[in-house]
């Protein structure tokens, strides 16, 4: 498999982020637990996100140290693709609520480098 340039994650990552605060603007937790399609959607791309950072983590750990958390990234995207039947909605949407900006700042700082 080619292996890709650390921007290419970084990107993935960033336009992940800036869809999801788009998309979750105005929503609620309730608006997660009560719309199927919106809830797979949001899910589907925090694993893309979880995804990349993996990827990234593989390929250039330089890069991925330089994202805090950025394991914990990568442990959450396990439990959304793994632990689905045990997903806590108020673990989801603190993530929406509380990291997303924070990540999308540092990827977007990266980016600028």
């Amino acid at each position: 498999m080619p292996r890709h340039n650390p921007e290419k994650y970084l990107y993935d990552i960033q336009n992940g982020c800036q869809f999801l605060l788009q998309f979750t603007q105005g929503k609620s937790i309730e608006d997660y637990k009560s719309d199927r399609a919106f809830r797979s959607a949001l899910e589907r791309e925090l694993q893309i996100i979880g995804e990349a950072m993996m990827q990234l983590d593989h390929e250039f750990p330089d890069v991925a140290e330089k994202i805090h958390e950025h394991r914990n990234i990568i442990s959450f995207r396990h439990i959304l693709v793994h632990g689905y039947d045990s997903l806590n909605p108020a673990t989801v949407w603190n993530v929406v609520e509380t990291k997303l900006t924070t990540l999308h700042q540092q990827v977007s700082d990266l980016l600028k480098r």
